[in-house]
């Protein structure tokens, strides 16, 4: 079948009838559940804008001749890798790059994964097929994705198998002539309830070794699956309206703890089983790491622009935009913005053929950029609350304003240089919405850990970064100035 419509995502959902768990109770229909509905229109609204705009968002399938989404393309020039960013950057903006699990994150890797298999055919040819078949179906029945690869936070400084309840994590427990059985937990599935299937990753958080070999599994399975449950936490969406709340009304993708209670997955859908070998360098061999990495670039830039946008906004609304220290902290936004799209731009157009023959963005600019971002994601967000300083305490609601005795005097209180208090307020919930709101909080929080602990991630970089080149620089330059070196006596 074709890429889907926003219609068609909602009655999946909807027939799905996925086993989802909020606020101390079981869904029984995520598209009307006040908790999830409104992320699912959000989430429709991208389907449908593949329509809107075909010639961007989609493309003619290899196999079927379908029209299938474009973020599901594999590029096999600079130009396609473009032209798939591109699709990825206008969903973005659907969002101001809010939405950090839209489709086109896992599109990109189920890409990756299926295209770059051979690491899986180390244990058996048939987990390198799955992977290559389950892109061609995943792209061309549209599949919405949610993943899982955190092992619970039980005793970090131990491995899985050296726990003290070794088998809280997701374990293998048994094969058979079918497929296999898992049992345990697994963190922390972004858009759990609310996406056809779940990917299970290989956890890396730590090296595994041969005595984790049972924990270390990938493969993919429908989301109501026997025995699979999603347990999502509190939502961020209270039920506000859009204006009172621009982003969390819409926005809340919701986490969510997935617990397996021996759940069956078929060989045709199993990838790794049983290799810690084979999992520790999924991400990396296969390329899916690199392709992730690209479209979360393309992401953080659509959301800089829009935060950088909110900025320039209180600016003119109240007439600090000619004081130097205001202008100060907006040339920090502008030049994290400029410093991204130059790493976007050199990780395209330095892209190689991997041996698939997948146009594979240069990761040297990928790794730096998404190392990077989380350092400098929470000074911007520093910098909108500053400048927003009391103007994002005071911010009433749209039911204020809508009342015949206060309105007026809210309306005129609150005006800024250009803007009455109506629109001005209006200005100020939004920055209020990406900075102090739970919604906000989360936002930091998610953008910090995006891809694990900046400092695991920052010693990861150095590790592998390339010394000897400027070591030796350094060093040829100093025998420039040597002449003969002289004796020193031990003495």
């Amino acid at each position: 079948m074709p890429a889907k419509t926003g219609a068609q995502y909602i009655e999946r959902l909807k027939k799905a009838n996925n086993n989802i768990y909020i606020h101390g109770e079981r869904v029984e229909d995520v598209t009307e559940h006040p908790a999830l509905k409104n992320v699912v229109k959000s989430m429709a609204r991208l389907y449908d804008l593949q329509y809107e705009k075909p010639d961007k968002m989609l493309y003619t399938s290899p196999t079927t001749g379908d029209k299938v989404g474009m973020t599901f393309l594999q590029p096999k020039t600079i130009e396609d890798l473009i032209q798939r960013r591109e699709a990825m950057q206008e969903w973005a903006r659907t969002s101001g790059g809010m939405m950090g699990r839209s489709p086109d994150y896992l599109n990109a890797e189920v890409m990756a994964m299926g295209m770059n298999n051979s690491l899986f055919a180390e244990a058996d040819p048939m987990f390198a097929e799955n992977a290559r078949k389950y892109y061609e179906y995943a792209r061309e029945n549209d599949i919405s994705l949610t993943h899982t690869l955190i092992h619970p936070q039980v005793n970090r400084a131990k491995a899985q198998h050296e726990q003290k309840d070794a088998n809280v994590a997701l374990h293998l427990v048994e094969k058979n002539k079918d497929g296999i059985i898992v049992d345990g937990i697994r963190l922390l599935a972004t858009q759990g309830g609310i996406t056809d299937e779940l990917m299970v990753f290989p956890s890396t958080v730590k090296k595994a070794g041969e005595l984790d070999d049972p924990y270390s599994l990938a493969f993919a399975i429908p989301n109501n699956t026997k025995g699979l449950k999603f347990l999502s936490r509190e939502s961020f969406d209270y039920g506000k309206s859009e204006w009172d709340h621009p982003l969390s009304s819409r926005f809340e993708e919701g986490d969510a703890i997935v617990s397996f209670e021996n759940v069956f997955v078929p060989w045709e859908r199993v990838f790794v089983c049983g290799n810690s070998s084979v999992c520790n360098r999924t991400f990396r061999e296969t390329n899916a790491v690199v392709h992730m990495s690209h479209q979360v670039i393309a992401k953080n830039v659509v959301k800089t622009e829009f935060l950088l946008g909110v900025v320039l906004n209180i600016m003119d609304a109240i007439g600090i935009d000619q004081f130097q220290h205001v202008q100060d902290k907006g040339t920090e936004i502008m030049l994290t913005l400029e410093t991204i799209k130059s790493h976007l731009y050199r990780a395209e157009h330095n892209a190689k053929l991997d041996s698939s023959g997948t146009m594979t963005p240069d990761f040297e600019a990928l790794n730096a950029a998404r190392t990077w971002y989380p350092r400098v994601y929470p000074r911007m967000i520093e910098i909108l609350r500053v400048l927003g300083a009391s103007g994002l305490m005071g911010i009433p609601t749209e039911a204020d304003f809508t009342h015949e005795e206060i309105g007026p005097i809210l309306n005129r209180g609150l005006q800024g240089k250009n803007l009455d208090g109506y629109d001005r307020t209006q200005l100020f919930r939004l920055a209020w919405d990406m900075t102090m709101s739970a919604f906000g909080s989360r936002q930091m929080h998610y953008e910090y850990y995006f891809f694990g602990d900046p400092v695991r991630m920052g010693m990861a970089f150095f590790e592998g970064y390339e010394k000897d080149k400027y070591k030796g620089y350094v060093q040829d330059f100093l025998d420039q100035t040597k002449t003969k070196k002289p004796h020193f006596s031990s003495n």
